[in-house]
């Protein structure tokens, strides 16, 4: 029996014998919330009714914590207040939420804050004239039923946007088209999917990395592209899709069935988990309790793509068993602690790994020693209400000899470290924000043995898309001067050393370890040392809720030890959105 048979065997039995709460739908990786919700908790010093580091929200949680700040906090702008009501209108279904929970509470304390309202407030805003009657009758969804037990919506996802290069004779092209659904039965099962066709002409870096990786940045299958119309020769046309299953078994505990991605961070990147790779098929188990969110994820991967398989044959498997406990230590201070393992068993999953509670560095002792296991920490700090400090540390391998008193470059002292900042309403200015973050990895962190059980999924990395063996520096500056403009720029200073044919030098995870170079003598950057710079800057207004109209300004120039792989990207272009996020290609 695979995982998902297990999986659904012991979900069902379970729910035999218990009651079901609704947990919500996420909302989707790219929405405004995750910024104004990270505004709005720096600012006002009230703690979320979520633990943010771990994504992706839930609706239900977003528009809770959002409601409470509307009806206790005064020093809000008017922009604040807008922000809050785009809020409202994309998550309308949950305005008639009845309590706030606490999730910093004493003994004596209550554990809800009353925030009582209904559909009849001015938080629930509806058109005047909707389109044909049925279409648009609030401001974000195309179409909706809010009935007693069931609530369904409904919009189109599109992405276009055109951009030309200099260097280049052909356009950069990207073309997305969707639909995206979501619901709730009876408040006790909530889903949410979608299913996004794209066409795209990708600039000559994009396009290196897809040969190497056999996959695209963020998605997985492709197939060649050619347009007469746009005179495209050399593009790709993907499928992917996204979709998750929802619901409580106690108040406290929660659980999440899923075709998608995870996040785990407050960062741009995560060298804990991220949402670069590919979507993967999980089973997520959040337990909410007091002070700590404890969330256990099981998740079936492919230790590579379609494009490695001859014919019309089933990828391999591989699986991840990691659990991460967010814990509170102070409204404005919170760390988390995780461990993950990585393992195959020809297409078999390690039974022993669904202990939820289980230090899972102890199995991997007990049966052996052949899976991959990482530990991580993850932490944040919110103070004087403008300023977040948050970092992360990756522990993959290391011996405290060889990394604290002998230090002799031992290629096994594999770790990761992030330290970030983050800076709202700079000098006084309302929604103009700034963030800074720094980024290293040692050589070889996130491989093993079997290359099989690197910290990969699809030839992409689990963690930061450049894998191992670089440093970097990201600084990013954000303005919004009124509620339907946002400029959003940034600079990427990126240090690596890039294996050679040869020889591995500890920067593509999907090698093994064993064919490492030296043993000894090892430093970030070796190998073939190259810089990467990138400078973006992104021009938004949002004409209506989650349309937007763009214009885009980017640069990316690699200077390589290897003159070869020199090479400048440069190019202005502009398109439109609707219902999906920036698609940014920094590596």
């Amino acid at each position: 029996m695979n995982i998902i048979g297990k999986a659904t065997f012991f979900i069902f039995l379970f729910f035999s014998f218990t009651s079901l709460f609704g947990q919500g739908t996420i909302i989707p990786k790219g929405n405004d919330a995750y910024h104004i919700m990270d505004r709005l908790e720096i600012k006002t010093g009230i703690p979320a009714s979520f633990h943010s580091s771990i994504k992706y929200y839930l609706r239900k949680d977003v528009t809770s914590y959002a409601m409470h700040i509307d009806t206790t906090f005064e020093n809000l702008s008017v922009l604040d207040i807008k922000d809050l009501n785009y809020i409202f209108n994309d998550n309308n279904e949950w305005l008639g939420l009845t309590e706030y929970p606490t999730t910093l509470v004493g003994p004596n304390e209550s554990e809800t804050s009353q925030a009582k309202m209904s559909q009849t407030t001015a938080r629930y805003q509806t058109r005047e004239r909707p389109i044909w009657k049925h279409f648009y009758k609030t401001p974000a969804n195309l179409f909706e039923l809010d009935r007693k037990g069931f609530h369904l919506k409904v919009n189109p996802m599109i992405d276009f946007k055109m951009a030309k290069d200099a260097e280049d004779p052909e356009l950069v092209f990207l073309n997305k088209r969707g639909i995206e659904v979501r619901g709730s039965i009876d408040d006790r099962i909530f889903f949410y999917s979608n299913i996004v066709e794209s066409q795209a002409r990708f600039p000559g870096y994009v396009n290196r990395r897809i040969n190497r990786d056999k996959a695209i940045p963020n998605q997985g299958f492709y197939k060649t592209y050619k347009s007469t119309i746009f005179d495209i020769t050399n593009g790709v046309d993907f499928l992917n899709s996204e979709s998750h299953l929802g619901f409580n078994v106690t108040k406290h505990v929660g659980v999440h069935f899923g075709y998608g991605k995870n996040k785990i961070g407050e960062g741009y990147r995560s060298l804990i988990l991220s949402d670069f790779a590919n979507n993967y098929l999980f089973l997520k188990l959040n337990t909410k309790v007091w002070r700590f969110h404890y969330q256990n994820i099981f998740a079936e991967l492919s230790p590579v793509g379609t494009k490695d398989v001859v014919g019309d044959n089933i990828l391999p498997k591989k699986y991840m068993a990691a659990h991460y406990l967010n814990f509170d230590i102070t409204p404005k201070l919170t760390i988390g602690i995780y461990e993950a393992v990585m393992f195959s068993r020809n297409n078999n999953f390690e039974l022993q790994y669904l202990n939820p509670l289980i230090f899972y560095r102890t199995i991997e002792g007990s049966i052996g020693s052949p899976d991959n296991v990482l530990i991580g920490l993850n932490g944040k700090w919110n103070i004087l209400n403008r300023f977040q400090l948050y970092g992360q540390l990756m522990l993959d391998e290391f011996k405290f000899n060889e990394l604290f008193i002998e230090r002799r470059g031992w290629w096994a002292n594999k770790f990761a470290i992030q330290a970030g900042a983050k800076y709202i309403d700079i000098l006084g200015i309302d929604h103009l924000d700034a963030q800074v973050e720094y980024n290293v990895t040692r050589p070889y962190t996130y491989t093993h043995r079997d290359s099989s059980a690197s910290y990969s999924h699809y030839n992409q990395p689990l963690a930061h898309p450049l894998g191992a063996n670089f440093e970097e520096v990201i600084l990013k500056l954000r303005y919004q001067p009124m509620h339907r403009l946002v400029f959003d720029s940034r600079i990427l200073l990126m240090n690596y050393g890039e294996d050679t044919a040869t020889e591995n030098w500890g920067s593509n995870i999907l090698t093994t370890h064993n064919s490492r170079v030296q043993e000894f003598n090892n430093e970030i950057g070796q190998g073939v040392g190259a810089t990467t710079m990138i400078i973006g800057l992104d021009a938004s207004y949002q004409l209506f809720h989650n349309f937007y109209i763009d214009a885009h300004f980017f640069y990316r120039k690699i200077d390589s030890e290897n003159n070869a792989l020199d090479n400048t990207t440069n190019y202005i272009g502009g398109g439109v959105r609707m219902n999906i996020g920036q698609t940014r290609m920094d590596f």
